[in-house]
């Protein structure tokens, strides 16, 4: 008896190491569990901080990109010296071209004819000689500045855009062919279903790639997006909205340009849509100083305007203005300018003039510059 008694006590002791071994091994895994836990949440919260940093950082250094713009403003009515619809249209696209080539920020189209009761909105004929030309022109600019894989969601059929057909492509660097990877692409929010939490679907032009973005927006407005990254394997990829300012003031990407309509030459200056702005104007007329001799140094300018007349000039357009009080156009700038002294014609078309102008202008604003 005494023997089979040690044997049981035996037995029982060998249970109770087992089961405080095995209490112990519990007791060390939890403790590394924990130890694991501490330590991803002391990675996640120095993680969070490093981005939080990164953020502040990139907020308070300076933009590498353009932050500076330079406007064009020119009355509408110069489509009225086409000798046909076809040559109307044609006209708009000799400005828009000349615009892209001298990275216009934006375009700005004055009704000459200004009076009181004159309006820029409502429904017009079209292309025809009876046509409202400056909504026209607005119309065709706007075309052509919209990236090709965008025209058929924001331009239905219309009058304005009958000959659009014979423009010349401007070739802008926010017209993207579909393989191209660049950082930001033009897109229209499409109106496809997402899961809950995600971010609306865009069509950016990337083949039957769509790119899905940051926050849920209404199907059918245009928005410029930063790609995160392209991959050709999946079906989507992942983007941000941004600011359409961001490529020329983050990237120094030229983007295309604006077009404001005005009803008169006053509402060039008083409807501008800079916080502060223009702080640099200047006006271009056969009797104004010789560009040779006008020296800007000095006028620093963050966003620079440079209007140009019809086939009356500036003086004009200055004398139909029933809201300004002034005769003498020459007092609405800093600048007045003959772009062109000596000319050989006895008229500058407006379209030769912008080309003339900006060529003549450019080197006297580089440097400029208000950063």
């Amino acid at each position: 008896m005494g023997k089979e008694k040690e044997e049981i006590n035996y037995k029982r002791n060998d249970e109770q190491r087992k089961d405080w071994k095995k209490i112990h091994e519990e007791r060390r895994a939890q403790k590394r569990k924990w130890k694991e836990e501490k330590l991803l949440k002391k990675m996640e919260k120095e993680a969070k901080r490093q981005k939080e940093e990164e953020v502040i950082q990139k907020e308070e250094a300076p933009k590498q990109g353009r932050q500076h713009t330079v406007s064009i403003a020119l009355p509408g009515s110069i489509l009225d010296n086409a000798q046909s619809p076809e040559l109307r249209t044609y006209l708009a696209g000799q400005i828009a071209r000349a615009a892209v080539i001298f990275n216009i920020d934006e375009i700005i189209i004055f009704d000459e004819i200004y009076s009181k009761e004159s309006s820029i909105e409502g429904e017009f004929q079209g292309v025809g000689k009876k046509g409202q030309a400056n909504v026209q022109m607005a119309r065709i600019l706007q075309y052509l500045e919209c990236p090709q894989y965008l025209r058929k969601s924001f331009f239905p059929h219309h009058k304005d855009l009958q000959y659009a057909g014979i423009l010349n492509p401007l070739d802008s660097p926010h017209h993207m062919r579909a393989e191209d990877e660049v950082p930001y692409r033009e897109g229209v929010v499409t109106n496809k279903p997402v899961k809950a939490g995600r971010g609306s679907l865009v069509n950016c032009g990337i083949g039957k790639q769509d790119v899905q973005i940051d926050r849920l927006l209404t199907a059918g407005i245009r928005v410029t997006v930063k790609i995160n990254k392209y991959d050709p394997s999946r079906r989507v990829i992942q983007g941000r909205v941004v600011s359409p300012v961001a490529p020329r003031e983050d990237g120094g990407l030229y983007w295309g340009y604006s077009v404001r309509l005005a009803n008169s030459l006053g509402a060039v200056f008083t409807e501008c849509p800079y916080k502060d702005g223009y702080d640099l104007t200047i006006g271009t007329s056969e009797r104004g100083a010789d560009v040779d001799d006008v020296n800007v140094n000095g006028d620093r300018f963050r966003h620079a305007l440079i209007v140009f007349g019809g086939v009356q000039g500036l003086e004009a357009s200055l004398e139909s203005d029933e809201a300004l009080d002034i005769e003498d156009p020459s007092l609405l700038f800093q600048y007045y300018v003959n772009t062109c002294p000596e000319q050989g014609s006895r008229t500058i078309r407006t379209e030769e003039a912008i080309l003339i102008s900006l060529a003549s202008l450019r080197p006297k604003l580089k440097g400029q510059v208000n950063t």
